[in-house]
């Protein structure tokens, strides 16, 4: 899914990052449209990673002002950035989607200790379900208004209100986080040839077309997408996180720098 000599080169980048900062990566994965599978042939690669800083850097008293990203430009088409573990665990703790699709990432770059394999076995008891319902039915809202109210719209920004539709449906069927591929999303609505149809073929031409342009509405996309929008209007999730979590995430913080200095 990503050419060799940019995943080379986004390794290289990593290990410079790591010499630049005196951090060690502990995770990094490609987010984005590549790693939910509606990529155009001319999408950035959004690499993203979690790192840890030496230890004396958490035990200072203007740690609240220090800052916890590191960000470069783009640079060939590839978007790196990362974040510090501490601000990584406290977002987390409140069920930040960005951690979150990382974490589920199919595409994973570098993994180092056992920080990835952590975090990972307690996703389902830190992830309020509540709060991604939340999360998702804004994004599909703010994405539905912003671009596919007009009668010629951009069809590449229907994947951008689809797909967190699609996982409101997770959540609200499984009660667990949803996966971040499209492909696995769109089980949910295996029963609508129709509208599985008319996304599949939109989804074929996006894979194949650089730019996609403005086109008169999809009839079976865009009255799903109305429906669902209308549907999720009744909805009132609760937003909260789990507070008995915040001992267990800080045993990981701690366990997590111990293991990545300790040589």
């Amino acid at each position: 899914m990503i050419p060799e000599p940019v995943r080379l080169d986004i390794l290289d980048r990593l290990k410079r990052a790591e010499a630049e900062h005196d951090v060690k990566v502990l995770l990094a994965v490609e987010s984005g449209s590549r790693a939910w599978g509606f990529a155009s042939p001319n999408s950035d690669f959004d690499a993203r990673f979690i790192y840890v800083n030496q230890r004396d850097w958490y035990l200072s008293v203007s740690l609240e002002e220090q800052r916890g990203v590191i960000e470069y430009p783009i640079v060939d088409e590839i978007d790196i950035n990362g974040w510090d573990l501490r601000k990584a665990l406290r977002l987390f703790w409140k069920s930040n989607p960005a951690f979150i699709e990382w974490i589920q990432s199919p595409i994973v770059y570098s993994e180092c200790g056992g920080f990835a394999q952590a975090v990972r076995a307690m996703l389902p008891q830190v992830y309020s379900c509540e709060r991604g319902i939340h999360h998702y039915r804004s994004m599909a809202k703010t994405n539905y208004r912003g671009y596919l109210k007009a009668e010629r719209v951009p069809l590449k920004k229907y994947f951008y209100v689809l797909r967190p539709l699609l996982a409101v449906r997770w959540l609200e069927k499984y009660g667990t986080v949803a996966p971040i591929e499209f492909q696995t999303l769109l089980t949910l609505i295996a029963d609508q040839p129709a509208l599985t149809g008319a996304i599949d073929a939109l989804l074929e031409h996006k894979r194949k077309s650089p730019e996609m342009g403005l086109s008169p509405q999809i009839p079976e996309i865009h009255g799903f997408i109305e429906r669902e929008l209308e549907r999720l209007e009744a909805l009132k999730p609760a937003r909260h996180e789990r507070q008995e979590m915040v001992s267990g995430l800080s045993r990981l913080f701690r366990a997590t720098v111990d293991e990545a200095w300790r040589a």
